[in-house]
């Protein structure tokens, strides 16, 4: 399955939560790409949009290998076996992290000045542009429930068959347009994938808000 962009995936996996009467309160997407795809899904839903700030934990030699995930609400989640016994890695590890916690806050502070929203006894749906590996969303999933959400459901257009696996053991429910046992990368299945800045995702959530006002 292509997605010709964020925006077309959004709407068809606005349609499949519709088709399948997904209950939600709010609508949180993960930055950046997944707030695109989420504001497709909350404008189909009639529900709020917000951001669900999450950053990954990359290996301090490779930092593009994941090896945890961050997300508010002092939620820390590390692959041990990823990261393995040796101490130097683990004492640059700890920098990175203090690097990751601080850009986490940036992150807060830029998406939702207000505070983050409240969560508690709420439907939440966790939209991304595409599950890999899911630590990032398992860490949002984690963020949600130490938040007394009532109900926590992630949705992405496409995902590794790993990633929903992991996901179903901590999410209420997980819900994807595309599973692929061959999955490579998230860019790979779509015909536009270009990054998302950080002024497009507060843009996206100000237009959304104003659509809702109408």
């Amino acid at each position: 399955m292509m997605f010709d962009s964020r925006e077309d995936a959004g709407l068809k996996l606005a349609r499949l939560l519709q088709a399948q009467a997904v209950q939600a309160d709010l609508v949180l997407g993960l930055p950046r790409g997944g707030v695109v795809v989420a504001a497709k899904v909350a404008q189909t839903l009639r529900r709020p949009l917000g951001v669900m700030a999450v950053r990954k934990i990359g290996h301090p030699w490779h930092r593009e290998f994941a090896v945890g995930a961050l997300a508010e609400g002092g939620v820390t989640l590390l692959d041990e076996r990823a990261v393995g016994p040796d101490p130097q890695v683990r004492a640059e590890l700890e920098a990175i992290i203090e690097e990751e916690k601080s850009r986490l806050r940036a992150c807060q502070e830029r998406f939702h000045p207000e505070g983050a929203p409240a969560l508690a006894d709420k439907a939440v749906l966790l939209v991304d542009d595409g599950l890999a590996t899911g630590a990032t969303t398992e860490a949002a999933v984690l963020s949600a429930k130490a938040r007394r959400a009532g109900f926590v459901t992630v949705a992405a257009p496409v995902a590794s068959t790993d990633a929903v696996e992991r996901l179903a053991r901590v999410a209420d429910e997980v819900r994807v347009l595309h599973v692929d046992p061959d999955f490579d990368a998230v860019g790979r299945y779509y015909e536009v994938f270009e990054q998302t800045t950080d002024e497009e995702v507060v843009e996206v959530l100000r237009a959304t808000a104003r659509l809702r006002a109408l």
